[in-house]
């Protein structure tokens, strides 16, 4: 998934702040915030749709979750599915899964929630099949049919247990039939949901304006009455705006730097607030090209990078190492490459690894990174890489950099030797790490790795809701792609937030869902 000041708030936003700060009504929050009270968010992650059916990025589902209600949801702290907008969910068959709806559903337009609406904002996204939105995770939906108002039935390609965690997803946000097209997005500002908020004013690239949704019968409880996010062009502006008070959270994408700076700001009424993530980095090796088709290159490469070294002098101590395309907490992680490789660089079995292989070094290879795409840390961040492996004096690295839309379509078309990725989950599940990347037939990476036993390995996890069964094939898929080595995961991400004094809850939703849950953000004072 994807993603900023202007010297100063556009007179939109200072009048949209004014009515937010003034606002008061009744007290339906549960946190230690004022529920009349309004947050103001600043960010530079920008969203590309508010319509469900065009939207695969993270600053476009964190509006979606808030507006939207789905089937499922992931409950705070947790990591499988509940009931939202269902009563109940189940399988009924190894490839049919069921839900009926709650009774009172109802759109902030007052337009009454039926098992129709379901169906037609499934199909919207696959008709639309828009490049930038998420059909994608529709692929093993063969059919959905809602036989009566308040029963939706979807019928699987294949069995799947990572299915209730789909309907969680931004993709499974559920849209009103009679103001949704069936074939074409709705424009941004006209975009309604039966979620805790309904959309006031957007403005894109600069603003959106939420207020409580009356209409909204689920059961979170709101600890704010109006919520606004302000965007900012660069995360210098971001970090002034905490600083000053026109913000009162600072979350995505401060840099290390600025959130240490922050950190300290205790006499300006700033402090720091982080929690469980699940954002990883990685390395991909491309294997249809030299050097990375000799798997002693890619061998050497990973006892050689030092992720501590990058974690503390890069991040500040923002990341975490990762040894596993799986983040550490979720069900199923394995520390593979550590277990294979250690948890400290070994020049000297990098250069044996080499030598017996019959590769001379230094190893001349070129390094792709992107810019802007992956925050502001990526050029230094490949820096550093670049300065681990050639003090080895095992590799000869050239660094080059590109946008991401040039860069994503060159990657796909196997141009680049080696290059820089990152992941944000879909969903909280090991499996979301795993089959996009590991199913033996290439898959995202787009890099010739091609392991049959991965594809076995793929269908036996999903296929599965015996945790036993999942945990063994998740570790032996782990092991395999530490054995082989078609990328190498670097580190994985906290979710980290500067905020005003008097600004409850922010913990509250950092978890590995990534499901930034504007309910919880309270205000006192």
């Amino acid at each position: 998934m994807r993603r900023i000041p202007r010297s100063a708030i556009p007179a939109l936003c200072i009048a949209l702040v004014a009515a937010l700060t003034a606002a008061c009504s009744d007290n339906k929050g549960s946190g230690s915030g004022t529920a009349s009270a309004g947050v103001v968010l600043g960010t530079t992650d920008k969203p590309t749709s508010l319509d469900p059916a065009g939207a695969y990025d993270l600053p476009s589902w964190t509006l979606i979750y808030n507006i939207y209600q789905n089937l499922l949801k992931i409950a705070p702290g947790k990591t499988t599915p509940v009931p939202d907008a269902a009563k109940e969910c189940s399988f009924t068959a190894p490839t049919t899964y069921q839900c009926t709806l709650t009774d009172g559903l109802t759109f902030s337009n007052g337009d009454p929630m039926t098992a129709k609406d379901v169906k037609a904002s499934f199909e919207r996204v696959l008709k639309i099949n828009d490049p930038a939105g998420p059909p994608s995770l529709f692929a093993n939906m063969k059919s959905i049919e809602a036989p009566d108002d308040k029963t939706v039935v979807m019928t699987l390609d294949h069995p799947d247990a990572t299915w209730p965690f789909v309907l969680t997803t931004g993709a499974g946000a559920i849209v009103d039939s009679k103001v949704f097209p069936a074939d074409a997005k709705l424009p941004n500002e006209k975009v309604i949901g039966s979620g805790p908020y309904k959309l006031t004013k957007y403005s894109a690239g600069q603003s959106a304006a939420l207020e409580r949704n009356d209409k909204y019968t689920g059961d979170d409880k709101l600890a704010n009455s109006k919520f606004i996010v302000q965007y900012y062009d660069q995360a210098s502006a971001l970090k002034l705006a905490v600083e000053q008070g026109d913000v009162d959270v600072a979350y995505r994408n401060l840099s290390p730097t600025d959130l240490t700076a922050l950190g300290q700001e205790s006499n300006r009424g700033v402090k720091i607030v982080e929690g469980a993530g699940a954002e990883i980095r990685y390395m991909v090796f491309q294997l249809k090209q030299k050097p990375f088709d000799n798997p002693a290159v890619r061998k050497a490469i990973a006892l050689t990078v030092d992720r501590a070294a990058i974690a503390k002098d890069v991040y500040d101590g923002t990341v975490d190492p990762l040894y596993s395309m799986v983040p550490v907490g979720l069900e199923g992680h394995t520390d593979a490459f550590k277990d294979a490789f250690g948890a400290a660089p070994d020049v000297a079995k990098a250069k044996t690894t080499l030598q017996q292989a019959g590769v001379a070094t230094p190893v001349d290879m070129t390094l792709w990174w992107t810019p802007s795409h992956y925050g502001p840390n990526s050029a230094d961040e490949y820096a550093e890489i670049k300065r681990q492996l050639e003090a080895s004096g095992l590799f000869k690295v050239t660094l080059k950099s590109t946008e991401w839309t040039q860069y994503q379509s060159d990657f796909k078309s196997g141009i680049y030797p080696a290059w820089q990725l990152g992941w944000f989950p879909d969903f909280p599940d090991p499996d979301d790490y795993s089959a996009p990347f590991l199913d033996g037939k290439g898959g995202y990476f787009h890099n010739g790795y091609i392991n049959p036993a991965l594809t076995t390995l793929v269908a036996q996890e999903e296929g599965s809701t015996d945790t036993n069964v999942r945990d063994q094939a998740l570790a032996a898929i782990q092991k395999a792609t530490a054995t082989d080595v078609p990328m190498l995961p670097l580190w994985q991400g906290k979710q980290v937030a500067a905020i005003r004094t008097g600004v409850t809850g922010v913990e509250d939703t950092f978890d590995p869902s990534f499901t930034f849950r504007f309910w919880l953000i309270g205000k006192n004072g």
